[in-house]
C-alpha cells in the first residue's frame, strides 16, 4: 500500500497542480462552456434559477467573479512567478484555491446566501496574499498597481453581495458589477499596454513602435475616472453631457492608443494581432456605452462589447498564448487557436451588432450568440484540456 507521504508527495508533483494557470484556465473554459447555456435556459424558464443568485444577477456576477476571476487568478499565479522569480502556489495549495473557487460557483446557485457569499469573496484576497508577498518581497514596485485593482475588485464583489443580501441597499449591486466591469476594462488597459507593444517588438526587432504618453496618459486616466464617476453615480451623477463627453474622449485615447501600436503589421502572426484585435472593443465599448448614455442605443450593446469582445477575446487570447509558451510548445496558433478566438468575436457582433439592428429578432440574437461562444470553448478544450492536465513537452 502506498503511503500518505508518498501519495502527498505524487498530488504535489501533478501536472495540473505545477503552475497556476493550469487548473485555473482549465476551469474557466469549463464553466464558460457550461456557464452561458444554462443562463440561457434560466433565461428561457427551462430550468429553475438557483436559491442565492437567479437571472441577471446570477449571468453578470458569475461572468465577472466566477469566469473572469478564474482567469485572472490563473495568470496572476503564473506571472508573479516570472516578474518576481520567486514562487507562487502549487500543489495542494493551488488545489485549495481552486477548490474554494469551484465551492463558490456551487454555493452562488444553492445558498445559503450567508455562507456563499463569505466562499466567494474569499477567494480574491486569498490570490492577493498569494501574489502580494512575492511582489513585496521582490520590491516590484511597477506590479503595486496591479494588487490595488485586484483589491477594488474584492471590494466590488464583497458590495454585491452586501446589496444582494439587502445589507446596503439592493440598487448598488448593479453598481457594483458595472464597477466591476470597468476595472476589468482598466486591467486590460494596463496588461494590455505592456505586452501588446513587448510581444510586437519581439516578433518584428525591425519595427519599433512609438509610445506617446499623452495618449498613454489620457486612455488610462480616462478609463480610471469612467470608473469612478461610476461608483459615485448613485449619489452624484454627471450631467449626461459630460458622461457622452467623457466616454467619447476615453474611447478616442483608446484607438490612437491601438494604431500606435500597428496592429496590421502583426497580421501574418494569428497568436500576437488576436490581442489588439481583442483591445478593439475597448473602444468600441465605449463608443457604443456613449450612444447608451445619449439614449440612441440600449447600454446592453456596450456592455457585451466589452466583456465578450474584450474581455473574453483578450483572456483568450492571452490564455493560448501562456498556456502553449508554459507547456513547452511554439508560439504560433493553429486552426484550433485561431477557430475559437474567431468564435468567440463572432459571439461579440451577433451579441452586439445584431441586437443594434434587429431587436426585434433578440431572443435569437442571444441564442446564436451563445452558441457560438459555447463552440468556441468546445473548441478550446478538445485543443488544450490536454496540454494543460499533461507535463511539459520539454
Amino acid at each position: 500500500m502506498e503511503s500518505s507521504a508518498s501519495l502527498r508527495q505524487r498530488f504535489e508533483n501533478a501536472p495540473l497542480l505545477s503552475l497556476g494557470f493550469r487548473p485555473f484556465y482549465l476551469l474557466a473554459a469549463v464553466f464558460a462552456l457550461l456557464g452561458v447555456p444554462v443562463w440561457i435556459m434560466f433565461w428561457l424558464g427551462v430550468v429553475e434559477p438557483g436559491t442565492y443568485l437567479a437571472g441577471m444577477a446570477w449571468h453578470g456576477h458569475e461572468m465577472v467573479f466566477g469566469f473572469a476571476a478564474a482567469v485572472i487568478t490563473g495568470f496572476l499565479l503564473t506571472a508573479v512567478r516570472n516578474w518576481t522569480s520567486l514562487p507562487t502556489p502549487t500543489g495542494v495549495m493551488l488545489a485549495g484555491l481552486a477548490l474554494l473557487w469551484l465551492l463558490a460557483r456551487v454555493l452562488m446557485l444553492t445558498g445559503p446566501g450567508a455562507l456563499a457569499a463569505a466562499v466567494d469573496t474569499a477567494l480574491l484576497p486569498a490570490l492577493g496574499v498569494a501574489i502580494g508577498v512575492p511582489i513585496w518581497r521582490s520590491r516590484n514596485t511597477r506590479n503595486y498597481k496591479i494588487l490595488l485593482l485586484l483589491a477594488a475588485l474584492m471590494g466590488l464583489n464583497v458590495l454585491f453581495h452586501l446589496a444582494h443580501l439587502n445589507v446596503v441597499s439592493a440598487s448598488l449591486e448593479r453598481t457594483a458589477l458595472l464597477g466591476a466591469l470597468d476595472l476589468i476594462a482598466i486591467l486590460i488597459a494596463v496588461v494590455g499596454g505592456r505586452v501588446i507593444p513587448a510581444f510586437t517588438e519581439n516578433a518584428f526587432p525591425a519595427l519599433r513602435l512609438q509610445r506617446v504618453m499623452a495618449v498613454e496618459t489620457v486612455a488610462v486616466g480616462a478609463l480610471v475616472l469612467v470608473f469612478v464617476a461610476g461608483l459615485l453615480r448613485p449619489w452624484f451623477a454627471l450631467p449626461g453631457v459630460a458622461w457622452v463627453a467623457l466616454l467619447a474622449l476615453a474611447a478616442a485615447a483608446h484607438f490612437a492608443r491601438l494604431m500606435l501600436w500597428q496592429p496590421l503589421k502583426t497580421r501574418r502572426n494569428p497568436l500576437l494581432w488576436m490581442l489588439p484585435a481583442a483591445y478593439a472593443w475597448i473602444p468600441v465599448a465605449l463608443m457604443l456605452r456613449a450612444l447608451a448614455e445619449a439614449g440612441k442605443i440600449s447600454p446592453i450593446a456596450a456592455t457585451h462589447a466589452l466583456t465578450i469582445g474584450a474581455m473574453t477575446g483578450m483572456m483568450m487570447a492571452m490564455v493560448m498564448r501562456s498556456a502553449l509558451g508554459h507547456t513547452g510548445r511554439p508560439l504560433a496558433a493553429g486552426p484550433a487557436e485561431i477557430a475559437a478566438f474567431l468564435l468567440v468575436q463572432l459571439a461579440a457582433m451577433v451579441r452586439v451588432f445584431a441586437g443594434i439592428l434587429w431587436p426585434e429578432s433578440y431572443q435569437v440574437t442571444v441564442m446564436a450568440s451563445g452558441v457560438l461562444w459555447s463552440l468556441a470553448f468546445a473548441v478550446f478544450l478538445v485543443r488544450f484540456a490536454p496540454m494543460l492536465a499533461r507535463a511539459r513537452v520539454s
